[in-house]
């Protein structure tokens, strides 16, 4: 990923070093393994940790792979040459390049995830924090994009919550999902390799082994991380795109923070652009492109074959880097963005009234009238406001055929926004707990 987008905690766990002392810690605590059932010198296992602190010569592994064109044997050739070749006689016994690089990627998965789910967690506080702080901030609510009812700005950001709540669930599960190791050898049969040796490197590594991983770990294991990492890239973009609604400039009921010097366009000086979310709702598509591939590769020939390495030496970097990159981004819109309480009040009353529709429509009801003539009532009246610019509650009250079944007292508690936030602390309730 390109460092605009990438932040350096995720990058280490993708760099070409961090891969090979996954690799090194693989290989040495398979020879431990082995030295403890007796398949290998006990010296030899001691030998190879020599090698614990060694940084390894990209270059040179790169260099010799120019020649072997197989990274891993390229790895075990340089580690040969840390350590001595006759120490490294015993180094991957009985494994396969896949025991390797699956197992590698499992561990690079999970230290991706960790970071994953403490950006969630402080997304999550910045929701939280903003919920409360706007819990009875009283703003429209819209559906189809036309005002609909009163809702209040805590009740979005507590609906954004619970999305990333359920998103928070879902990465714990795509984590636990993903904590799998596998050496079991040519084709999964563990023929040339001891299932204890497994056992042993997959504790080592807080994994656990695969039940039966042919010479790969299957990969509908990775589709459905991928799959997951798409879900919460969804649910950012849906938080980005109702500010970038709320930014715009005849909504206007709030706003990206914009700094001290912030320039929002080369040529209109005046501008202020919802540009972090237009960025987010860019990264969330970069991040969902991840996961048809990643369905894709489920299907393999027979044991094993490569066709799914190319795809994974993409999408398992781009797509943590582009996810870890949103959700720390997201977290700072949240936590900076400028809510205005006014102009949502301003916006609820463009309609003069006719929010409040099916409060008349019910009360009509209720006093008697069928459904479908309090409809008729209430919609007469409602498309005078649209069309003719008038007053809901003036034509209600001068239309004579509601007035039969509503006083003007009747009439008038139908416009009392209260009413619609009776109920807010008891959805808090739900969502935050008492």
């Amino acid at each position: 990923m390109i460092p605009r987008y990438s932040r350096p905690e995720m990058v280490k766990i993708w760099s070409q070093e961090t891969k090979f002392k996954i690799w090194f810690e693989i290989e040495a605590h398979a020879c431990d393994a082995m030295a403890n059932l007796g398949l290998i010198p006990r010296e030899n296992a001691a030998a190879l940790w020599k090698a614990k602190d060694a940084d390894f010569d990209v270059d040179r592994i790169n260099e010799i792979e120019a020649t072997t064109k197989h990274d891993v044997i390229a790895f075990l050739t340089h580690l040969a040459e840390h350590i001595g070749s006759e120490e490294a006689r015993f180094v991957h016994q009985g494994m396969t390049s896949s025991d390797v690089l699956d197992t590698c990627l499992s561990v690079q998965l999970v230290k991706a995830s960790d970071l994953l789910i403490n950006d969630i967690n402080l997304l999550l506080a910045a929701l939280k924090r903003r919920a409360l702080e706007h819990k009875m901030t009283i703003r429209i609510g819209r559906s189809h994009g036309i005002h609909a009812e009163p809702t209040t700005m805590g009740l979005t950001f507590a609906r954004f919550y619970a999305e990333m709540d359920r998103n928070l669930n879902r990465m714990k599960a795509a984590k636990e999902e993903i904590s799998t190791g596998a050496l079991s050898g040519a084709v999964g049969t563990f023929a040339n390799l001891d299932p204890a040796v497994e056992e042993y490197v997959c504790e080592k590594l807080n994994l656990f082994p695969e039940p039966i991983s042919t010479q790969i770990i299957p990969r509908d294991r990775h589709a459905a991380f991928f799959s997951t990492l798409g879900i919460i890239a969804s649910s950012i973009e849906n938080i980005a795109t109702e500010i970038r609604h709320m930014q715009r400039t005849e909504v206007l009921e709030a706003e990206e923070f914009f700094s001290a010097g912030q320039k929002g366009s080369s040529a209109m000086p005046h501008k202020r652009n919802p540009v972090l979310t237009e960025n987010l709702t860019g990264l969330a598509r970069l991040i969902r492109m991840s996961v048809i591939p990643a369905l894709e590769n489920v299907t393999l020939w027979h044991e094993r074959d490569i066709s799914h390495s190319s795809v994974e030496r993409n999408i398992a970097p781009d797509t943590t880097i582009n996810l870890d990159f949103a959700l720390h981004r997201l977290t700072s819109v949240i936590d900076k963005l400028v809510i205005y309480p006014d102009n949502m009040l301003k916006n609820m009353n463009k309609l003069r009234g006719l929010v409040m529709s099916q409060r008349v429509l019910l009360a009509l009801t209720q006093a008697g009238a069928s459904r479908e003539d309090a409809y008729k009532m209430v919609q007469r009246n409602a498309m005078k406001v649209w069309e003719q610019n008038e007053d809901f509650q003036v034509e209600l009250l001068s239309d004579k055929e509601v007035r039969s079944f509503l006083t003007e007292e009747d009439i008038r508690k139908k416009f009392d926004l209260g009413y619609h936030t009776k109920n807010v602390e008891k959805i808090f309730q739900r969502v935050f707990g008492k």
